[in-house]
């Protein structure tokens, strides 16, 4: 009895930790994408807008060292055609070298590259941006909590992009208690997950990108397609994984039912 009842305490003590985390941080807004659930996609048109976001406004400041150009035409992704992945790769400058003279020099980026950095190193970016680096964007939405709770991310998983809707669209003016302690050079964001205080001002206003298929360019619209973009750079096999997880439980669910007629058959003479 006693064994149960110190089981029952101590489950009890599990979920109120996250309870408390919960209280902590502001929980992401719960908008809801494409590729949600086990049979959800992604959008290409969506990934398509949210990397001309990327390209237009947040490449300025934040790398995305572990994507590829040739990986924006890749199945699953944004479905560039290869010849328009080289116009976008040939829009970016990637330094090279060294050449016969032992100097490094700049080119037109190609499929084969990485997207570069728009610094040549975290001081130099520091430097930029008032003593904060800018995070790469590749794994952002793996690297943020949408919300917190075991419970919570276990039904509706970590939610990164919806932390990173959350806090394009989440830049207020604070109240006046908290305006008095306002950092100089810093804006009041109730979603950052580094306290409120961000060094980045707000990126999106309503019209700043123009896309090519006339879709809606407010704020939130272009926050839902660079969030929804960041995702796919996040986990670019999204679709794979989830079409071979389907598959494996179909074969789990035929051997399942094998096993069991084999074993009715094998146990027959016994009954």
């Amino acid at each position: 009895m006693k064994k149960k009842l110190s089981l029952l305490v101590a489950g009890l003590v599990a979920f109120a930790v996250p309870a408390k985390a919960a209280e902590e941080g502001t929980p992401a807004k719960g908008i809801s994408y494409s590729f949600e659930g086990p049979f959800g996609t992604f959008d290409r048109a969506q990934l398509q807008r949210g990397y001309k976001v990327y390209k237009e406004v947040c490449s300025g400041c934040h790398s995305m060292k572990y994507v590829a150009f040739r990986n924006l035409s890749d199945k699953g992704g944004p479905a560039f055609t290869v010849e328009q992945t080289k116009a976008l790769a040939a829009t970016f400058t990637v330094k090279d070298g060294p050449d016969k003279d032992g100097n490094m020099f700049d080119r037109p980026g190609l499929p084969s590259d990485y997207f570069p950095s728009p610094f040549p190193n975290p001081e130099a970016a520091a430097a930029a941006n008032g003593g904060a680096i800018p995070p790469d964007l590749s794994l952002i939405t793996k690297a943020r909590e949408g919300w917190h709770g075991t419970f919570n991310q276990l039904v509706n998983g970590i939610g990164g992009p919806q932390y990173v809707y959350s806090l394009i669209t989440g830049y207020s003016e604070p109240d006046e208690a908290l305006k008095k302690e306002q950092p100089e050079g810093k804006y009041y964001n109730k979603y950052f997950a580094s306290g409120h205080w961000i060094s980045m001002p707000p990126p999106l206003a309503d019209g700043q990108v123009t896309f090519d298929d006339g879709a809606p360019n407010t704020l939130d619209d272009m926050a839902r397609d660079v969030s929804a973009y960041l995702a796919w750079t996040a986990e670019p096999k999204m679709e794979e994984r989830k079409q071979t997880g389907f598959m494996v439980l179909i074969y789990l669910a035929v051997l399942a039912g094998l096993m069991y007629f084999v074993k009715k058959r094998v146990w027959s003479d016994l009954h």
